[in-house]
């Protein structure tokens, strides 16, 4: 019996990071505490929709997380938070009243009024 090797195809990164993301992760990265090895996200439990993004700096790696190297520096995705994220784009946008980064995220079937958080 012939069987066919079947090539996996590759799995799709879990966020996409544009320009203006990745130009804030740098800038992050240039003011960062000593230890830090990169910024992190992850999608804690909170806020009235039941999950957040979170942005911080992280001073050790996991296994389980994903990693996306920038040339400002390095981006890792909680490997607990992927299934939440895949198929995202990631933004930093400023204006004259707030700055943040910006989430598109597929996943995402409701958001609380606020904005600060999102349900799956």
């Amino acid at each position: 019996m012939d069987r066919e090797t079947k090539v996996r195809a590759p799995r799709p990164a879990a966020i996409s990071l544009t320009d203006s993301a990745r130009d804030r992760i740098a800038d992050l990265m240039s003011r960062a505490p000593a230890d830090a090895i990169g910024v992190k996200l992850s999608t804690p439990r909170r806020g009235c929709s039941g999950l957040a993004y979170s942005v911080d700096y992280v001073t050790e790696a996991s296994a389980m997380d994903e990693k996306i190297e920038t040339p400002g520096g390095t981006f890792y995705v909680d490997g607990a938070s992927v299934l939440y994220l895949v198929g995202s784009v990631m933004d930093w946008r400023e204006d004259d009243f707030a700055a943040g980064f910006v989430f598109d995220n597929p996943n995402a079937k409701g958001a609380c009024g606020c904005g600060e958080s999102f349900t799956v």
